[in-house]
């Protein structure tokens, strides 16, 4: 079990390392530089010696090898940098933000969970074929759905027409609900997905046949049997499920003008802001990697057939 979590830990620490390297490859690939992008040259007739002044504080004027290899030193020690838009330490800009958009995302999340599982429970468990289908039918039309487009018309309709929630700010648990349901529906319906085609797999299985055979209810098949053992291949998915709201936190965040991660990575692309850019792409990939090591962690305690291939290894004789 130990040679399994150091190895893990030690894909985490290269999963790490290469959000780090492709996102400043990406940033530094861009035409132009965060000096003019801040300055406008052109437009507000800033010299260019006033320019290449600022470009030298900023490290930009150093070779590229000079500059990733001094940005990942840094980030090597815990110092992500300072913010070259206000000049404030990357760290604090991204704890500032993280409280809102944590409660947006679990919020967004929770919901997810509660109309994805119950979609595909009373789709797989209903007996009337029609509502099966209306029900099947829903997950698709969830992911196809955009998410600028389904928060502009929450706004329009609870907060502008019906004023039951309100359009911008992070003021109370009220200003949460259209932003986590817009994030919600296209994650629930992936949800959805997976987990109704998981149910229905495990209820053609031999022993769901055998439970049935000794006098089991329908819905003691499938909440007592069939959901834990469906529940895995939805739990595969989870990180890539955390990834998805943290994307869509951006979406969200900028539609009903909220602080947070996401609003600040927008801000940050826009003025090619490399060190935050850099930072929160660095947190993103630590929720990914922490998300799939507890998964990992979890699996055993849910289907105790599965175990890490080490732990294997040290119990044959």
């Amino acid at each position: 079990m130990t040679g399994y979590l150091v190895r893990r830990l030690g894909q985490a620490v290269v999963v790490l390392w290469a959000a780090w390297t492709v996102a400043w490859l990406v940033l530094w690939a861009l035409p132009g530089d965060a000096v003019e992008v801040r300055l406008g040259i052109e437009a507000n007739g800033v010299t260019p010696e006033q320019a290449d002044a600022l470009r030298a504080s900023m490290g930009l004027d150093q070779p590229w090898p000079v500059q990733y290899l001094t940005g990942l030193g840094r980030a090597l020690t815990g110092d992500l940098g300072t913010s070259w838009e206000n000049g404030r330490p990357v760290t604090a800009l991204l704890a500032a933000g993280l409280q809102a958009t944590l409660a947006l995302t679990a919020l967004a999340l929770l919901l997810a969970v509660v109309f994805g599982a119950g979609i595909a429970l009373l789709a797989t468990g209903t007996r009337y074929r029609r509502l099966n289908r209306a029900l099947l039918n829903l997950p698709p039309l969830g992911v196809a759905v955009p998410g600028f487009w389904l928060g502009l018309i929450l706004l329009e309709v609870f907060s502008f027409r019906l004023s039951l929630f309100p359009a911008i700010g992070n003021e109370g648990f009220a200003s949460l609900v259209l932003p986590a349901v817009t994030l919600a529906v296209p994650t629930s319906a992936l949800i959805a997905q997976l987990l109704s085609r998981s149910l229905q797999d495990a209820l053609d299985q031999p022993w769901a046949d055998t439970a049935r055979a000794k006098g089991a209810r329908p819905s003691r098949v499938l909440l007592g049997h069939a959901l834990r053992n469906a529940a895995l291949p939805a739990l595969t998915i989870t990180g890539l499920i955390v990834g998805q709201l943290l994307s869509g936190a951006v979406v969200a965040e900028t539609v009903f003008s909220r602080t947070g991660l996401g609003r600040l990575t927008a801000s940050a692309v826009t003025a090619q802001d490399t060190p935050v850019v850099q930072g929160i792409v660095l947190f993103a990939a630590l929720v990914f990697v922490v998300v799939n090591l507890a998964v990992d962690l979890l699996y055993p305690l849910l289907d105790r057939r599965i175990v890490p291939r080490a732990a294997a290894k040290a119990s044959r004789p």
